[in-house]
């Protein structure tokens, strides 16, 4: 069977100051905020996403700046998050049980032979 990974769907950022990093992607460099759009005050949110065309980038707030933990994370869409992660499996990936971060969406946490992470995601 081959694998049916989707392209580069998503970066995550994580970030300290959600404030402040808002204002330098929305307002320095121009990027159009998707969700949650249109507030005022984004302090107290931990999650906010831009678009940038095909792939997003969306600022996670918590980040301590922990090489490795907090580094950003890239996100490949896959439409059978099941049949891609007993794939990665197979071809000895390391792969995270598939969990939910937030209701419709299914994540599975991988790492390349280096350590660095990034998802595979199914959203419904």
């Amino acid at each position: 069977m081959t694998m049916k990974l989707g392209p580069l769907h998503e970066i995550i950022l994580y970030v300290r100051d959600m404030p402040a990093q808002v204002a330098f992607y929305r307002d320095v460099l121009g990027l159009e905020i998707s969700s949650p759009a249109g507030l005022d005050d984004y302090s107290e949110q931990y999650w906010v996403v831009f678009e940038t065309g095909q792939c997003s980038l969306a600022l996670h707030g918590g980040g301590e700046q922990r090489f490795g933990e907090d580094a950003p994370k890239f996100v490949f869409k896959a439409d059978d998050i099941e049949q891609v992660r007993d794939e990665l499996l197979a071809r000895n990936v390391s792969v995270s049980e598939i969990h939910s971060p937030s209701p419709g969406v299914q994540v599975a946490d991988c790492k390349d032979p280096e350590g660095n992470v990034f998802s595979i995601e199914s959203v419904s």
